[in-house]
C-alpha cells in the first residue's frame, strides 16, 4: 500500500468515525428535545424498572429468589441494548431517506449510529445499575465480572450484524420494521431474563445446549453470573437450586465462543447484504 493510499484509508476513516460520532448526537438530542429533565431520563428509567420490578417481584409476584430485582435487571439491560440496536437500526436508514437520496456518504455509519445510540444508554444504565449494587448486593463485586468483556463483545457485534441487516432489508422490503417488532417480542422470552436457568435445565434435559444456539441466551447469562453472582439459592419448595446457567466459568466461555462465532458469521452476512444492497437505496426510498 502506498503511501497516499494509506493517507486516503486514514482520512476515509476518520470521516466514518466523525460523521457516526455526530448522527449518535443528533439521535440524542431529537430524542431529548423540549424534554425538561433532558438526558436524565436515560438515568431515571432504569431507577424506576428497579423500584418497580423490585416492588412486583418482592411483595406480590413472590417467586423465592433472593434480590430478583438484581438477577431481572442484569438480564433486562443487554436485552434492552440489543433490542434497541435493531429496532432503531431497522429503520436508520429509512428515517434518513433525504439524506441518503440527496448527499453522498458512507450509509453503513446509519445503521452503526444505531448501535452506538443504545449503547450510549447502556452505558449509563449500566452505571445507575453500578451504584444500586454498591448499596445493596455487593457480591456482584468480583472476579466474575471479568465475563462482561467477551459478553460484550459478543453482544456487539451480533447486534451490529443483525442491524445492518435489517437496515438494507427494511428499505426494499417495509414490512420487515414491522416483523421485526414480532420477533424480538417473542426472542425475549427465549432468554432467561425472567425465569431461572433451572427452569430451562428441567424442560430441555440432554437437549440444554440447543438453548445456546441463541447468541443473545449466552450473553444474558453470562450477564447474570458476573453481577448476581449467586449460583445457588434456596428456594421455597424445592431447597437448595442452581439457579443460574452455570457455577464455574467454563460453561460461560464455551457458550460465548459459540455464540460469538455465530454472531461473526450474521456480522458477515449483515455487511455483504448492506454493501450489495446500498447500490439501490435512493431509488427505492
Amino acid at each position: 500500500m502506498t503511501a497516499a493510499t494509506e493517507a486516503r484509508a486514514t482520512a476515509q476513516s476518520r470521516l466514518r468515525w466523525e460523521l457516526l460520532v455526530g448522527l449518535v448526537r443528533k439521535d440524542l438530542k431529537v430524542k431529548y428535545q423540549s424534554s425538561a429533565l433532558g438526558f436524565v431520563w436515560s438515568l431515571a428509567t432504569p431507577l424506576l424498572l428497579l423500584a418497580v420490578y423490585y416492588l412486583v417481584f418482592s411483595f406480590i409476584l413472590r417467586n423465592g429468589v433472593p434480590n430478583f430485582a438484581v438477577y431481572l435487571m442484569a438480564g433486562l439491560l443487554p436485552w434492552n441494548a440489543f433490542s434497541s440496536s435493531l429496532a432503531f437500526g431497522s429503520g436508520s436508514v429509512v428515517g434518513n431517506a433525504n439524506l441518503v437520496k440527496k448527499v453522498r456518504f458512507p450509509t453503513s455509519v446509519l445503521p452503526l449510529s444505531a448501535v452506538g445510540y443504545a449503547a450510549v444508554h447502556f452505558v449509563l444504565q449500566m452505571g445507575v445499575f453500578f451504584v444500586f449494587l454498591l448499596f445493596f448486593h455487593r457480591a456482584a463485586f468480583g472476579p466474575q465480572l471479568v465475563l462482561l468483556i467477551p459478553a460484550l463483545a459478543v453482544l456487539i457485534v451480533f447486534a451490529t450484524g443483525l442491524g445492518m441487516l435489517v437496515a438494507a432489508l427494511t428499505v426494499r422490503y417495509r414490512d420487515v420494521q414491522h416483523l421485526l417488532e414480532v420477533v424480538l417480542l417473542a426472542w425475549f422470552w427465549l432468554n432467561p431474563v425472567i425465569y431461572g436457568m433451572f427452569l430451562v435445565r428441567e424442560r430441555l434435559g440432554d437437549l440444554y445446549w440447543l438453548y445456546f444456539l441463541n447468541p443473545m441466551a449466552g450473553v444474558i447469562t453470562a450477564f447474570q453470573r458476573a453481577l448476581y453472582a449467586n449460583t445457588d439459592v434456596d428456594l421455597p419448595g424445592r431447597g437448595p437450586t442452581q439457579v443460574l446457567a452455570y457455577r464455574g466459568y467454563k460453561g460461560y466461555l464455551i457458550q460465548l465462543a459459540v455464540g460469538g462465532a455465530i454472531a461473526l458469521v450474521t456480522f458477515a452476512i449483515g455487511l455483504t447484504v448492506f454493501r450489495r444492497m446500498r447500490g439501490d437505496f435512493a431509488e427505492d426510498l
